[in-house]
């Protein structure tokens, strides 16, 4: 029986990176993963195929429709060739999984293939092509999340489908019913608009993006209606029934009137739950919730001293640079080190177009905790990158102490605010002031000068361009 001194369960971002920093601190490390491919959702089947598509669905729609105004002219039709499409995805896909293999070798990481399971707390059971048991000091259990559903929709994979099955269609849908206005939805919604396919959401909340702050959501519900996206926000999803090749999808609007949709494909995109299935946790005394989620103390130990829990198996947001953090704060851990998480500067992003970020306290937040802020707030449009790039849409919000000046939050959209927005986290992690960004030195013409311009109308109404 092969012995470690640390053995991960899963290989997504939290596992594979726990995995890599517990190598690198000298600890012999094997890793279970029970698909043939690593890297778990994100890599194979969410953040990376669904980026690879959101890029390609915006050239397309910049071919299309933007061509033009730059003085590029494109003669006969342009037209989508989605099977090529797919396979430019699963290429990145590919290339991007390959990688964690090399990754694995570098580091002398030895990879199990199969579904990992408790026999104690001390020994894993892996029950793949055949079945080995291996023997570990510590285990970081890192085995992600699926897609939910509602009790009553029965998800075929063909026309009532998750994210997963999205991100391969054979055709671009006709009219693609989104259950669910949170990223997932909105980001896949908008590829298939892209792309031609009428798209209607269903949101049971009263805005969309809901956990995100209010001025963001309203902004984002302002460009895709304009992008001719139909939302329909506090509408309560009654039923989902396939009838051959159209879905029917019933639902009460916030009257109490019934709605009636059909398309030819239904998402349902209502978030995600904690996957532990087939790991046997109870045998190694491991407690999960009532919520499905794996119980852990501030050091994300379970009450099983030697075993550990990260990423969207624990509480918290459902991200892949949280779950990375949370890797390396376990291997650290194990280590004898002190590393630290601020939870409150993990940015969130949804990556439609314009790109939707935030890090930080929302309004909302603060004045449900009685803190005395303030906002400084500036226009996308007012920027001359903007102008040159015609991506006038969104604004950056800066929400600061107001005794203080201390940046409580950050919240932006607009053109790569997914990349705009480490700027404000490392503002945040040394406790900047909005004064202190309003006088950093932005390079011109860039994005980011709205983030200087928010910080000076933040500090006394000083922004200089609008």
């Amino acid at each position: 029986m092969n012995s470690y001194d640390v053995a991960v369960i899963g290989s997504g971002p939290g596992g594979y990176v726990a995995a890599i920093r517990c190598a690198q601190l000298g600890m012999k490390t094997a890793i279970i993963e029970k698909y043939s491919t690593l890297g778990g959702t994100c890599l194979n089947v969410g953040c990376i195929p669904s980026k690879a598509l959101l890029d390609s669905s915006h050239h397309y729609e910049d071919a299309v429709k933007h061509f033009e105004d730059h003085g590029i002219d494109i003669p006969g039709e342009i037209k989508v060739n989605l099977e090529k499409m797919v396979a430019r995805k699963q290429s990145v896909v590919d290339q991007t999984t390959g990688g964690i293999d090399f990754l694995m070798k570098k580091n002398n990481i030895d990879v199990y293939q199969g579904v990992g399971s408790f026999k104690d707390a001390t020994h894993i059971v892996i029950s793949g092509e055949k079945e080995e048991e291996i023997e570990a000091k510590n285990t970081i259990i890192a085995t992600g999340s699926k897609p939910s559903s509602l009790p009553f929709i029965s998800i075929d994979k063909e026309r009532v489908i998750t994210s997963t099955e999205a991100l391969k269609l054979k055709e671009v849908p006709k009219h693609l019913i989104v259950i669910g206005g949170g990223v997932i939805g909105l980001e896949l919604g908008q590829v298939y608009k892209r792309l031609g396919a009428e798209v209607t959401v269903v949101e049971y909340m009263d805005r969309i993006i809901p956990t995100m702050d209010s001025g963001l959501s309203k902004e984002l519900n302002k460009v895709l209606k304009k992008q001719k996206f139909t939302i329909n926000t506090s509408h309560k999803v009654k039923s989902v029934e396939r009838v051959g090749d159209e879905v029917v999808v019933k639902a009460d609007n916030k009257k109490g009137e019934e709605v009636e949709l059909r398309g030819d494909y239904c998402l349902v995109s209502v978030g995600r739950r904690p996957f532990t299935d087939g790991l046997n946790a109870e045998a190694a005394g491991v407690k999960i919730t009532d919520r499905g989620q794996i119980e852990v103390n501030d050091h994300l130990q379970t009450n099983a001293s030697n075993i550990y829990a990260i990423g969207d198996v624990v509480k918290g947001a459902m991200l892949a640079h949280k779950a990375e953090e949370e890797g390396v704060f376990v291997a650290e851990t194990i280590a004898g080190q002190k590393p630290h998480i601020d939870y409150n500067l993990i940015p969130g992003v949804v990556y439609t177009w314009p790109e939707v970020a935030a890090v930080g306290q929302t309004e909302e937040q603060l004045k449900d905790k009685g803190v005395a802020y303030k906002v400084g707030q500036f226009p996308m449009r007012a920027l001359g990158r903007s102008r040159a790039s015609m991506d006038l849409d969104g604004f950056v919000k800066i929400l600061a102490d107001k005794s203080t000046d201390e940046i409580l939050g950050v919240h932006m959209i607009g053109a790569r605010a997914a990349d705009m927005i480490a700027e404000a986290v490392v503002a945040m992690e040394y406790r900047a002031s909005a004064e202190d960004v309003s006088r950093m030195s932005h390079a011109h013409p860039t994005f980011t000068e709205a983030i200087k311009e928010a910080a000076l109308a933040a500090t006394d109404d000083r922004a200089l361009h609008v």
